[in-house]
This record gives structure tokens, sequence and C-alpha cells, in this order.
């Protein structure tokens, strides 16, 4: 399947048409890459791309440090979780991409994935062509696709666990999704709360992280526009 500028705008409304049009593209060709190539699979993505970095308006995350963004930087637990061991990693290997890759544990890995250098060069991490192939990989392996074909409010839910660590903006979420399903012609999900006896069967979460996914349930990110060179980033005013 494809998705046309027109859909990606009623699911992300403040998308702007600029902006559409430079990331329409990447977006289309990381859900053809990562097999996310039906409606039920592009709409849950598109969904949670929607959450995760308001409306695709979001690439990087605004670096104060902030308290809790100290804790990035050697030596701490949370930086040993990200594998950041040197000087000045947590702000090197900060958040970026629509599903935020964090820490240099995981740039080397998701580097390595996708052939692209990510540890010489994190800034890369930002870049449309690179951010979108990012977030789809996460995506794939983390077997979400298979929990989108469900297409059970349990099945999403699971699907925001394991990218957010929690449910962390989960009515949200939910919200875009129901958005994309009609734009993109998916069945509305089907709740199994009351199935007690019978629970539905969820696909096994695969051994594959990219590192300590509850970040953003203890604090709230605060992200900055998206990059498209490799430029300094003019500073916005948070949201």
């Amino acid at each position: 399947m494809t998705m046309t500028a027109e859909q990606l705008r009623v699911i992300m409304p403040r998308l702007s048409a600029q902006r559409c049009a430079a990331f329409l593209p990447f977006l289309i060709a990381a859900i053809r890459e990562f097999a996310i190539d039906t409606p039920a699979r592009a709409a849950a993505f598109s969904a949670q791309l929607a959450h995760e970095s308001g409306q695709l308006q979001f690439m990087q995350e605004l670096w104060g440090p902030t308290e809790a963004q100290t804790r990035y930087e050697p030596v701490s637990t949370l930086a040993t979780r990200l594998g950041n061991t040197e000087s000045g990693d947590g702000r090197r290997f900060k958040g970026r991409g629509p599903i935020q890759l964090t820490g240099r544990a995981n740039y080397q890995t998701f580097g390595r994935l996708l052939g692209v250098d990510l540890v010489a060069d994190p800034a890369r991490a930002a870049l449309p062509e690179v951010a979108f192939r990012i977030a789809g990989l996460f995506w794939q392996k983390k077997g979400l696709n298979e929990l989108a074909d469900l297409l059970t409010d349990e099945a999403f839910k699971e699907i925001t666990r394991r990218i957010n660590g929690g449910s962390n903006g989960l009515a949200d979420r939910r919200a875009f999704y129901a958005v994309a399903r009609r734009v993109l012609g998916v069945p509305e999900a089907r709740s199994t709360r009351g199935a007690r006896r019978a629970p539905a069967a969820l696909p096994p979460e695969p051994a594959f992280t990219r590192g300590w996914e509850a970040i953003r349930t203890r604090t709230r990110r605060r992200p900055v526009a998206a990059t498209r060179t490799r430029k300094t980033t003019k500073r916005p005013r948070t949201r």
C-alpha cells in the first residue's frame, strides 16, 4: 500500500504541507522496507509516530540539560543501560527520530543494522532519510507488525508498551489510531477486555531493545524541531 499527503495530513492535522512533502517519501519508503505495508499496520504505525513526534514536528530532544538528562551521563545506572561511556555521550546520543533513538549502544546497533555510522555522526539519526528507517526497523524488530495485524485495543496497548515502556499518552495514541483507521479503511479495533476466561493471545515480544524503553514514563521529553540538514538547528520555544 501507499499513503497520500492528504491522508497523512488528516491523521496529523498539525503537519504543514511543506513538512508533509519533505517527510512523506521517507515515511512511505520505511513502510515498504519494513513490511508495514498493509492498512492495519500503517494505521498503527502512523498513529504511534504522530504521538511520539508531535505529529512529525519534532525530531530531536531539546537539551537543557534538565535534571533528568544529567542521568544520561556516565557514571549512572541509566547511562550504563544506554551504553553511554564517555563524557558528553548524553547530549551526543540524545533522543532523535520519530521514535526517539537514545544512547550510544542503540545508535551503534541501529547504525550497524542500517549500514549507517551513527556513532561517528549521531546527528544523522534526525535526518528523515535515516530517521524513518530507524523507526521502521524498530517497529519490525519489536514485533509490532504482528500486533497491528490483530486489530484489537489490547494489541495496540501492547504496541504502546513496547515503544514507551508503559501506557504513557495512550489516550492520545488511541485518538490518532481511530483517525488513521478511518482514513486508511481499517475496521474498528476490537476489544477483548471482557474475555477474562479466554484472553486474547498476543505474540511474544522479540528479544530486541533500543535501550531503556520506560524513560518517558518518568519524565516528559522536550524535543526540538526536525533537522533536515546536518547544520545546527535553531533552538525553538519549548512546547
